[in-house]
């Protein structure tokens, strides 16, 4: 049996596991716990090819215990009840991972939760999708959730790298890559799509004989060539959905329901679709236009209850409204900036004045001294001081150039006059 490059470099322990070291490296939450022997339940949420399977064969092969696998694709509350059945003749707790875990019916998830519950398995799930949306909250709570992500440049080199020499042995030849660039863009992070574009390319120039020397033409033109049709299951379901979601943020009602005829056609998930809008509405429209994120809600509760086939024209209807509508990404900006400022000077203390007093100590100390009601004020307001002393007078939300966000800044700057520079 031929086997595929991504299987071939799958690696069986942490020091050799690639990215995540927010989670798996040295010194990191999970591999501590790993390391301990004690590893709770667990859904891996992440995008594909970043090290979810990978992740949960690593755990189960350095524990040393029965490692069951399950795809929620092709496996039921059947499949569930066996093996559960085996882990408690047992007695081990064995692993039970299963892939794709935002597939599963509520009642499919729900034949997990005694078991998980009880520590006959230890439950560790993979998906794409949220699992606030798509896991049923008893199982949630049971749960850790941890969050992997894409991968960046430099791992993507060091893997494709190692993917190169292991062909150049299996296949017997000499590969050079003179050009990586279309590589990485075909990859976007996954790990698994990096290595089967490389050996696609390595594969069919071989045929020719010599020496393999690839370049961005010859990568792109190969795979191109390759490419198959729309598969929900597959990974043109990130490509189409990326190129649908970018239409919209571009203004482009045209291309965007094109792109989501498409995932209609091939019977994309609805909510999947509605889910990607709603985000979308805060993240490129934001105050802008309010009512974006409004529609978009509506949206994905119509479609949540409506489902297919009436729902596309809700889709429709609701993608080509935020693809015409005006555009900001300054909510965006405005909480990454707040969070890298909140890691960069960590936990500054809360001004004493708009701190919480419930005890009388706590007055006597000084919290909530001289806060002022902004209510008892005109206009509802009064300048004092919201944020810690080390960070007085920085600007998070900069409003756009939009009439909404004109408007909102000429209120900010009404109000606040040259504090924050508005």
């Amino acid at each position: 049996m031929l086997i595929p490059l991504a299987e071939k470099l799958r690696p069986e322990n942490l020091d050799d596991y690639l990215g995540q070291e927010h989670i798996a490296g040295k010194g990191a939450i999970l591999r501590k716990a790993i390391e301990s022997g004690h590893v709770p339940s667990m859904i891996l949420w992440g995008p594909p090819g970043v090290g979810k399977t990978t992740l949960a064969y690593i755990i189960s092969k350095q524990l040393n215990r029965t490692f069951y696998t399950l795809s929620a694709v092709s496996s039921g509350v059947k499949d569930v009840r066996e093996i559960i059945a085996s882990a408690m003749k047992s007695g081990d707790s064995p692993f039970l991972f299963i892939d794709e875990i935002h597939r599963f019916s509520k009642s499919q998830q729900d034949a997990l939760l005694g078991a998980v519950e009880k520590g006959i398995v230890t439950f560790i799930g993979a998906t794409t999708e949220n699992p606030s949306f798509e896991v049923i909250s008893p199982l949630l709570s049971r749960c850790q959730i941890y969050i992997l992500k894409v991968l960046e440049e430099e791992q993507l080199m060091q893997l494709m790298h190692l993917g190169r020499e292991t062909l150049e042995r299996s296949m017997g030849i000499v590969i050079r890559i003179e050009e990586h660039e279309a590589l990485l863009r075909i990859s976007g992070g996954d790990a698994r799509k990096l290595l089967n574009a490389l050996e696609m390319v390595a594969t069919t120039v071989s045929r020719e004989g010599g020496e393999v020397e690839i370049t961005n033409e010859l990568t792109l033109r190969i795979i191109q060539q390759n490419l198959a049709i729309y598969d929900k299951a597959g990974e043109m379901h990130y490509d189409v959905i990326s190129a649908f979601i970018k239409s919209i943020r571009g203004s482009d009602p045209n291309a965007a329901v094109y792109w989501l005829a498409r995932m209609v056609e091939a019977g994309e998930d609805p909510k999947f679709i509605a889910r990607r809008m709603l985000i979308l509405a805060s993240e490129d429209i934001g105050n802008a236009n309010p009512n974006a994120l409004l529609l978009a809600t509506s949206c994905f509760q119509a479609v949540d209850v409506i489902g297919y086939p009436e729902c596309d024209l809700i889709l429709s209807q609701t993608a080509i409204y935020l693809a015409c509508s005006v555009k900001s990404n300054a909510s965006y900006l405005a909480i990454r900036k707040a969070a890298k400022t909140f890691q960069t000077h960590g936990d500054l203390p809360v001004p004493l004045h708009i701190r919480n007093a419930p005890t009388t100590l706590m007055k006597n100390i000084g919290y909530g001294k001289d806060y002022k009601y902004a209510h008892d004020f005109q206009q509802n307001f009064v300048d004092q001081e919201f944020l810690p002393e080390k960070l007085s007078g920085t600007t998070f939300y900069e409003p756009q150039n939009n009439p909404r966000e004109n408007e909102l800044r000429a209120r900010l700057k009404s109000l606040w006059g040259k504090r924050y520079r508005y």
